[in-house]
C-alpha cells in the first residue's frame, strides 16, 4: 500500500519518508507504532472528503505518565515492577518506578495512572517498605483521587489464611478514594509468572486503549514468559541451573535435638551471581513415603501418565507427585476444588460459613494424604485429581556465603524439619530432601533470588548490628565474609542464639576467627536451654541497651533475620524499649524513629 498526499494530512516530504519507512516494518513493529501513536491521541473518523487530525472528542487524551509502585519483602514484587516498567517504556510510556517507602505521598494527587505491585507479609501485613504508604493511604490525610486510574498486582501464598491481603486492601482503598480501575486486580500464588504476565498484558492494552488485534500483538510482544524468559545459558526461576552439590554437612554436635545442614553448591558454568543478602531458590522433591502412601490410598498406579501443565506435557504419576505438585500443604482454595470431586458432605460442611476456625485447625499440619483419607476421595481419577493441585513451589534460603570468598560457589544453612502430628511423621519438603536424600555429587535445580531489601551499606565504614538466632545467622556469615574480602573497617556486632552452647553454636570457629581478626567487633550469644530461665537474643540486646543505643546514634545499620512470628516481633519490641529507655523517646517518637530507620534502609529484615 502506497500513501498519497491527497489521501492524508501529511506534506509531500512526510509522505515520501513514510513510504520509505512503512514497507520496512514488520507486523509487530506496525502494531507497536500504532499503539504508540494511539497513546498520544485518538483520531476521529473522516468527517468529509480527506482526513482531519484532531484530539479525541469521545474521550480524554490518554496520559503517557505512569507511576509504578512496589512493596516487596523478598524482592519478587520489586523484580516484577522493574519488568513492568521496562515494558511500559518500550511501549512509549514515561514510566516512573519507586518503592512505596521512597514515594513522596504529596505527589499522589497528581498521579493519573498508578500501577501497584505488592506482596503480603506475615499474617496479612504489608512488607516493611510498604508500611508507611499503606498507613498514609488508610489515614485521614489520604487525598481524594477521582482522576486516578489504577491497577493492582498482588503477590501471596494460598497456604496462608490472609492470601494477598495487602494487595486487596490497596485495591479497595484506591477505589474508595475515587480511583477507577484500569484492569481488575490479579492475585498471584507462589507460582506467579503466568498470572503476572497476563496482568501486564491487560495493563498495557488498557493504557494504550488498543483494539483486540493490537492487544493480541502486545501479548505476543510481552509474551507468556515475561517474568523469566531465559535462553539455554541464562538461568532463572523458570530455567533453573542443575548445580552439583560439593558438601552436605551436619553443623550440630552429637546429642543435639536439631539437625542443621551446611550445604556447599557449585555454580561453575552457570554465570549466576549473587550478593550478600540474596537468596537461593531450590526446587525440591516431595518425600517418597508420602508419594507412595498417597498413590496407594487412592488406588492409582505409579506408572500412569498425567499432565503436569496446561500444555498437556505428561509425566508418570509418581514423578508428577514427587517433583511437580504440592502435596504437603492444604489450603482453602484447594479444598474448595476438592469438594467438587467429593461425593460426601463432610468437606462441604468444613467449608461452610461459620466454620472458619474449624477449617483453620484442620489444614494446620495436615497434607493431601490426610484429606483423601478423612473425606473419602478414593475413586477420583489421577488426572482429575492433579488438575486441582498447584505447582510445587521453590523454597528460598538466605545465602550464607560471599561470592568474593568462595568464587563459583554458594553456601546454605538449612534446619531439617521433622515432627509428628495427627499420628504421622511429617517432613519439611526441601529440608528433609537435603538432609536425608542428597549427597555430594548429586545435582539440585537452583536459581538466585535477588533481595534488594536486605543489603550491606555502600560505605564499608558503616557500623552493623546483626541479629540472627538459629539459621537466621546465615546471611551474616555472608556479610562478614564479604567485609573481610573488601577490607571493611566499620564496627560489627552479632547477636546469635540457639538451644545449647556445646551442640548448637553454628559456625563457632568462624566467628572466633573473625573476632580475633577484628572483622567481627562484638558477639553476644544466648543459649536458651543452658540456663534455668530461657534467654534469647532480645534479652542480650536489652542487657547491652546503652551501648546498642549509642551504635544507633553513630549511624549503625540494623539487620534481623529469622522467625517472623516470634523472634522478629520480640527483637522489634526490644528496640522500642531501648529507644524509650536510653533515648527518652515517647511511643510516637519511637514509631517515627524506627520508620525513619526503615526509610533510610538502616533497619532491614529478612524474616519468614
Amino acid at each position: 500500500m502506497v500513501l498519497k498526499v491527497t489521501d492524508s494530512p501529511f506534506s509531500q516530504e512526510q509522505v515520501e519518508l513514510l513510504n520509505q519507512l512503512l514497507p520496512t516494518l514488520s507486523e509487530v513493529q506496525k502494531v507497536w507504532l500504532s499503539g504508540y501513536l494511539a497513546a498520544f491521541h485518538k483520531v476521529e473518523a473522516p468527517m468529509a472528503a480527506g482526513f482531519q487530525a484532531t484530539s479525541a472528542t469521545n474521550g480524554p487524551v490518554i496520559s503517557k505518565e505512569v507511576t509504578v509502585l512496589f512493596g516487596s519483602q523478598s524482592g519478587n514484587s520489586q523484580k516484577l515492577a522493574k519488568v513492568l516498567t521496562g515494558k511500559l517504556q518500550e511501549h512509549g510510556f514515561h514510566a516512573t518506578l519507586s518503592s512505596m517507602s521512597d514515594f513522596k505521598t504529596n505527589a499522589l494527587k497528581k498521579v493519573e495512572n498508578l500501577l501497584v505491585v505488592v506482596s503480603t507479609h506475615g499474617d496479612g501485613e504489608p512488607p516493611d517498605n510498604a508500611i508507611s504508604f499503606h498507613e498514609f493511604l488508610h489515614s485521614k490525610r489520604a487525598p481524594q483521587l477521582e482522576g486516578l486510574r489504577f491497577s493492582v498486582l498482588a503477590l501471596g501464598d494460598t497456604s496462608y489464611e490472609w492470601f494477598c491481603q495487602t494487595g486487596k486492601e490497596f485495591d479497595k482503598r484506591l477505589e474508595e478514594l475515587g480511583g477507577k480501575r484500569l484492569t481488575p486486580r490479579v492475585d498471584c500464588d507462589v507460582d506467579y509468572d503466568e498470572h503476572a504476565s497476563e496482568w501486564m498484558n491487560q495493563v498495557l492494552a488498557s493504557l494504550s486503549e488498543t483494539s483486540a488485534t493490537q492487544a493480541a500483538a502486545a501479548s505476543a510482544i510481552v509474551g507468556g514468559a515475561v517474568i523469566g524468559s531465559a535462553s539455554q545459558t541464562e538461568y532463572s526461576r523458570s530455567n533453573p541451573f542443575q548445580a552439583v552439590v560439593l558438601e552436605n554437612l551436619n553443623l550440630n554436635g552429637r546429642g543435639s535435638d536439631k539437625e542443621t545442614r551446611h550445604l556447599e553448591i557449585s555454580l561453575e558454568g552457570s554465570s549466576l551471581e549473587y550478593e550478600p543478602g540474596d537468596c537461593l531458590g531450590i526446587y525440591p522433591k516431595n518425600h517418597p513415603d508420602l508419594v507412595r502412601e498417597l498413590i496407594d490410598a487412592m488406588g492409582w498406579k505409579p506408572e500412569e501418565l498425567v499432565p503436569i501443565h496446561k500444555s498437556g506435557e505428561e509425566r508418570t504419576l509418581e514423578e508428577a507427585l514427587s517433583s511437580h505438585f504440592e502435596i504437603t500443604v492444604l489450603t482453602k482454595p484447594l479444598l474448595e476444588q476438592a469438594v467438587k470431586l467429593s461425593s460426601g458432605n463432610g468437606l462441604r460442611e468444613l467449608l461452610a460459613e461459620g466454620q472458619e476456625q474449624k477449617l483453620r485447625e484442620y489444614v494446620r499440619n495436615r497434607d493431601l494424604l490426610d484429606l483423601v483419607e478423612d473425606y473419602d476421595l478414593k475413586g477420583v481419577s489421577s488426572k482429575e485429581f492433579v488438575s486441582i493441585l498447584r505447582k510445587l513451589p521453590p523454597r528460598l534460603y538466605s545465602i550464607s556465603s560471599s561470592l568474593k570468598s568462595y568464587p563459583d560457589e554458594v553456601h546454605l544453612t538449612i534446619r531439617n524439619v521433622h515432627y509428628q502430628a495427627h499420628g504421622r511423621d511429617r517432613y519439611g519438603v526441601c529440608s528433609s530432601y537435603i538432609a536425608d536424600r542428597l549427597e555430594a555429587g548429586d545435582t539440585l535445580p537452583v536459581f538466585v533470588q535477588h533481595n534488594p531489601n536486605f543489603k550491606l551499606p555502600a560505605n564499608p565504614d558503616t557500623p552493623l548490628i546483626m541479629i540472627g538466632p538459629g539459621t537466621g545467622v546465615a546471611p551474616f556469615r555472608a556479610f562478614l565474609g564479604e567485609r573481610e574480602e573488601l577490607g571493611a573497617t566499620g564496627k560489627t556486632w552479632l547477636f546469635f542464639g540457639d538451644q545449647h552452647f556445646s551442640t548448637d553454636f553454628l559456625y563457632q570457629l568462624e566467628w572466633q576467627r573473625w573476632l580475633k581478626q577484628g572483622v567481627l567487633t562484638h558477639m553476644d550469644v544466648a543459649f536458651s536451654r543452658d540456663t534455668s530461665e530461657k534467654v534469647y537474643v532480645q534479652h542480650r540486646m536489652l542487657e547491652k541497651s546503652k551501648e546498642l543505643y549509642q551504635w544507633l546514634q553513630d549511624g549503625a545499620h540494623v539487620y534481623v533475620c529469622g522467625d517472623e512470628k516470634r523472634m522478629a516481633h520480640d527483637v522489634h519490641a526490644a528496640l522500642v524499649t531501648i529507644l524509650q529507655q536510653e533515648g527518652g523517646l515517647d511511643s510516637e517518637e519511637v514509631v517515627a524513629y524506627l520508620k525513619r530507620l526503615q526509610q533510610e534502609k538502616r533497619y532491614q529484615r529478612d524474616v519468614y
